[in-house]
């Protein structure tokens, strides 16, 4: 069966006494894989962007004590979502999350990636739930999109989803200790912030996205990209543009290959060890795109353009930016621009974890402190030569500058009329000088 995987990496299960690292292959295609039986999940599909996680044999679905309300328990979920989004005393009643709980979950989550390097297969799960939507589908949640929908064994089935379950077995404790976070914003948030501790840009997130109450809510199968189609441009291209995303974004969010590894016996890709993942961290195997595959930076654009590696990872998918003309423009830059991939990429990336998704409330919640808090200073020199175009921050800062001295987009600035004519007096007095001798 011809799966399609966005964001796709099987994975070991984790036991119960220790969760192995997670390199999951952010955007893998799936080529063939079995469809995880009621008993156990399948080891083999192919991704687009695999972020394979590593752990020992998995337990039966419903025999997991994590896990397994998460699948039996539906009409529980149905309560939930129907009291307000898993309401308890402290969660406010009109938000769908706890602005006060996603920031102590945040914490968290910050724990677990120091204790089981597991940033790539958490922002694998954020991507796989987010990356189902349909711009062509209005309502919600048929739509699809960041909606918490992966929780149910329906669509974990699938085969991009496969070994997702282990990122879910990591985040429960976390949701059972943070009722009031739903699970839409606990996958994003997640991914967020594994990112940003592997050394990734700060994203401009929001939270209050409302979960999906049953099964029954989840899309259908064959929404995500596989990793080896026929003409993998044109595949990259009609899943995106779906999702209603551009040229640009598939080739920034392919970035996130930099983090994680595939491993043949599970994702159909990659070497089965190289010199760079014998040794871990976590469990040791697998063929990584870059070097440092627990460090976000601009590698995977620099090794996929140079391909002298082979101990390096290049899907199809990966080799068409650099070989469609119009990918190769971005890809390019970004190989030698890492702050420019930065700044795509939080753009990027915060577009996609908003996708399809419903806010409560419908501005939705923010829970950084201060979101200027080290924002780049502004220094002339550095746009004198128009090579470097200003950040939307710097764009935003400037235009709140000039609106509060009386400008707007619609009008200029406010003369000082007495300045003016004190102006013009004085050119007449001067002229009349010049004249008079």
């Amino acid at each position: 069966m011809a799966e399609r995987v966005f964001l796709t990496a099987s994975s070991r299960p984790l036991p119960s006494q220790q969760h192995t690292s997670t390199a999951m292959a952010l955007f893998s295609g799936a080529a063939s894989a079995r469809i995880i039986p009621s008993v156990s999940l399948s080891s083999s599909t192919r991704s687009f962007f695999s972020l394979s996680s590593s752990s020992s044999s998995l337990q039966c679905l419903r025999s997991s004590p994590r896990i397994s309300h998460l699948f039996l328990n539906q009409r529980r979920a149905e309560v939930r979502f129907s009291s307000g989004g898993y309401g308890t005393v402290s969660a406010p009643k009109s938000f769908a999350s706890d602005p006060d709980q996603l920031k102590s979950a945040r914490e968290d989550i910050k724990e677990l990636l120091r204790s089981k390097f597991c940033h790539p297969i958490l922002i694998r799960l954020g991507w796989h739930d987010a990356g189902t939507y349909n711009k062509n589908i209005e309502e919600w949640p048929q739509r699809g999109g960041a909606n918490g929908s992966l929780r149910f064994e329906i669509e974990l089935k699938h085969g991009a989803n496969a070994g997702l379950v282990n990122a879910l077995k990591l985040l429960q404790p976390i949701k059972d200790k943070y009722s009031g976070v739903t699970y839409a914003d606990l996958f994003q948030l997640a991914g967020a912030t594994a990112v940003e501790e592997a050394g990734g840009p700060k994203l401009p997130m929001k939270y209050g996205r409302v979960d999906v109450s049953g099964p029954e809510q989840c899309p259908e199968e064959g929404r995500l990209p596989d990793a080896g189609p026929p003409s993998p441009a044109d595949h990259l291209r009609q899943v995106f543009y779906r999702m209603g995303l551009n040229d640009k974004e598939i080739v920034v969010l392919s970035g996130a290959h930099t983090l994680g590894r595939s491993r043949p016996d599970r994702s159909g890709w990659g070497k089965p060890e190289t010199k760079y993942t014998k040794d871990g961290p976590g469990a040791p195997g697998g063929q990584s795109w870059t070097v440092q595959w627990l460090k976000f930076d601009n590698s995977y654009f620099k090794d996929i353009k140079e391909k002298k590696d082979e101990d390096l990872l290049v899907l199809p998918t990966d080799a068409a930016l650099f070989e469609d003309p119009s990918f190769k423009v971005y890809a390019e830059k970004y190989a030698e621009d890492q702050e420019a991939f930065f700044k795509d990429y939080a753009e990027a990336h915060a577009k996609l974890s908003n996708l399809g998704a419903k806010f409560d409330p419908p501005e939705g919640i923010v829970i950084d402190e201060s979101p200027n808090a080290g924002a780049e200073k502004f220094v002339a020199a550095k746009y004198s030569t128009g090579k470097r175009e200003l950040s939307e921050a710097m764009k935003q800062k400037i235009r709140a500058e000039y609106e509060a001295v009386g400008g707007s987009p619609d009008k200029p600035l406010q003369s000082n009329y007495f300045l003016n004519i004190m102006i013009i007096i004085a050119v007449l007095a001067l002229l009349t000088s010049l004249l008079g001798n």
